[in-house]
């Protein structure tokens, strides 16, 4: 595959999540951002909460994965660590596990949500893992050092928002939201750079 055919995979997963968060949730009257999980929208007990575990998280994941070989294909040129390359693959595929094992949220012993917790932690960590280590390999790519300072501040913009829920109590939820927008913007932005990267001859 070409570098546009894998940025257009990355923008792809991003567009994906999104609307079919907004679709979903709008679904849903009851539905309340500042209150409710995004994963409640794919829980045991959720309507049509296949639509969201499949488009929303499985094939997002899956998207991700296939993304991630042409970001640092690009970025290293198959040669170095293969560690942040790893780390994402491993992100996108968490991500599809916590679709394929829904949420019970009425019983969070259950074996469904303790995999669910598994892929949905899983795949942020390792996220942490990709976003911290891909700078380093960015710094020997003239094109890509550009995208050092951007990449980073969306990463530590998610685990500042992730403390979100311990700080703003009423609004729990509000905070996942935001964690999931910078963790899909990385995403996106890469993409988009990947994609406007100049052919070399």
């Amino acid at each position: 595959m070409t570098n546009k055919t894998y940025a257009i995979i990355g923008i792809s997963a991003t567009i994906l999540f999104w609307a079919t968060y907004i679709i979903m949730s709008n679904l849903r009257p009851e539905y309340n951002l500042f209150h409710k999980a995004v994963s409640e929208l794919g829980s045991l007990d959720a309507p049509n909460k296949w639509i969201w575990n499949i488009f929303g998280y499985i094939l997002t994941g899956i998207l991700i994965a296939v993304y991630s070989f042409g970001l640092f294909k690009n970025i290293t040129n198959g040669q170095g660590s293969k560690l942040p390359l790893i780390s994402f693959v491993l992100s996108g595929l968490f991500m599809s596990l916590s679709g394929i094992f829904p949420g019970d949220f009425d019983n969070r012993q259950s074996t469904t949500m303790l995999l669910h917790t598994v892929g949905s932690f899983g795949s942020y960590l390792f996220f942490l893992f990709g976003a911290f280590t891909s700078p380093k390999q960015m710094k020997q790519s003239e094109y890509w050092k550009k995208s050092i300072r951007p990449t980073l501040i969306f990463t530590w913009l998610t685990i500042l928002f992730g403390s979100w829920p311990f700080i703003f109590t009423s609004y729990p939820s509000l905070g996942q939201r935001v964690v999931f927008f910078f963790y899909l913007l990385w995403i996106f932005y890469t993409a988009i750079q990947l994609y406007k990267q100049p052919k070399t001859k």
